[in-house]
């Protein structure tokens, strides 16, 4: 199950980017005291009592966006128009909205005409509306203001939680809400057994042309615009006797180039992609080579853990001789340094060279992910590791390897129990995974080493 998105509406100077840096713990977005400093969609990891989700900040409202000086009131026809938009894109993307409002300036037009937007946006199903909306009173520092929290009934969404962002004043009890919705979420309940492939990559790389050829049909529209696909699309087929869920995804680009609109939310959808995903297909364009954006997506891939292959499309376009395809290998391979072991498949979406890998390898690799390594065989390569190259020392002091066990796949999981964990250096623990895919490869799957102090 992918990751709940919490998304944090509001106009102007509500608070919204402080509790944003104060539910994720980070300071990720910009703080100023004039309205309208986020502009740009931020989303990061929060986490609490054991629930995981992302929190989703709808800034980049600007109400004086075209004006000089006088700032737009906050119940003016321009920064309501904005503001619908930002609120709509909310209620498509979130699976919980936390709408906020300021404790210190009351009920406002804008605030009402919120409400109005989040209300007919939502979806009554089994009974409930969704996405649930959570009313956030902020500002609320001084007594004076939670005593006229009351007030904020006005607008219909149920009780106020009344908090202070800056000083996180009540931001325990606003997050056991959050999670008790998000427990409602549930899993499936039908369990879904297919293996989940993603398409993933830059936009106009030609993701939803290989979707096409993998199934046989036109399920994804082509077009040479980039950024035509909006949705993460699901399709389910039965490969050869296996269920597979493919899921053709939104391009995904630097933050920077992310245009205004609907486009720069469907990174979400990209990024819960690869997180609901156990196969990510990395799809680069051959006629630009390998690009930093790539490389940067291929980051995604690996801090979530998940198995990958790269498949090089376009390869009908590129001028070749005997050392081409070797010189392409060997770029890729030097800018993926960081994941070696993902294996590569040249092809041609349009014209279906070479597409009939894609699949029978992205297969292979989840085999590779569900592999679980016998104890005695781990001990015995990180004996011979220790041996040929002890851990170099730090402070005086070395990393020693007592034994090992794989505790869990999906993905290869292992734990080390160690004199200190503290005297682990990470070139050493590249060396232990180099080791241990020697033994065996693991193809295109990542590797966690856990490392655990030995109890006398």
């Amino acid at each position: 199950m992918a990751k709940p998105v919490v998304a944090l509406v509001g106009r102007p100077n509500v608070g919204k980017s402080t509790l944003f840096n104060r539910l994720t713990g980070e300071r990720l977005a910009i703080i100023d005291e004039v309205p309208g400093t986020t502009r740009d969609r931020l989303l990061a990891d929060a986490d609490w009592n054991g629930y995981f989700f992302y929190v989703m900040d709808t800034g980049g409202i600007d109400p004086t966006k075209g004006k000089t000086q006088v700032p737009l009131s906050v119940g003016s026809k321009e920064f309501i128009q904005e503001i619908r938009t930002h609120a709509e894109i909310a209620m498509e993307e979130a699976d919980l909205i936390l709408f906020i409002v300021d404790g210190q300036a009351g009920i406002t037009p804008a605030d009402q005409e919120i409400v109005d937007i989040l209300r007919r946006k939502q979806r009554k199903s089994n009974g409930k509306f969704f996405p649930p909306i959570i009313l956030v009173v902020n500002k609320a520092e001084s007594i004076k203001i939670r005593q006229v929290v009351a007030e904020f009934f006005q607008l219909g969404l149920g009780e106020p939680f009344a908090i202070s962002a800056l000083h996180g004043t009540g931001t325990g009890d606003l997050l056991d809400e959050v999670v008790r919705h998000i427990a409602e979420f549930g899993e499936d309940t039908e369990e879904d057994l297919s293996t989940k492939i993603a398409i993933v990559g830059k936009p106009n790389v030609g993701k939803s042309s290989l979707l096409n050829k993998l199934i046989g049909e036109e399920r994804a529209i082509v077009s040479e615009i980039p950024g035509t696909t909006r949705d993460a699309i699901d399709t389910k087929l039965d490969f050869e006797g296996y269920p597979i869920t493919l899921i053709d995804t939104a391009g995904i680009r630097r933050r920077g180039k992310v245009m205004p609109g609907v486009e720069k939310y469907s990174v979400i959808r990209s990024m819960n992609a690869i997180e609901r995903a156990d196969v990510a297909i990395l799809v680069i364009d051959a006629t630009t080579s390998i690009t930093a954006q790539d490389t940067h997506i291929a980051g995604y891939i690996k801090d979530a853990w998940k198995s990958a292959i790269v498949v090089v499309n376009k390869w009908d376009l590129i001028e070749k001789d005997t050392y081409t395809i070797n010189e392409y290998t060997a770029k890729i391979r030097h800018e993926l340094n960081f994941m070696d072991y993902v294996p590569m498949v040249f092809i041609s979406a349009l014209t279906g060279q070479r597409t009939d890998r894609v699949l029978p390898l992205a297969l292979q690799v989840q085999e590779e992910r569900l592999v679980r390594l016998p104890t005695s065989q781990i001990n015995r390569v990180i004996q011979i590791a220790q041996d040929r190259h002890p851990a170099p020392s730090r402070t005086g002091r070395s990393l020693r390897i007592y034994y090992g066990t794989q505790v869990r796949n999906d993905p290869p999981t292992f734990m080390l129990y160690v004199n200190n964990p503290d005297y682990a250096h990470f070139t050493y623990l590249r060396y232990l995974e180099n080791q241990i895919r020697k033994e065996y490869p693991f193809i295109g799957t990542p590797i966690r080493l856990v490392l655990k102090k030995r109890r006398d």
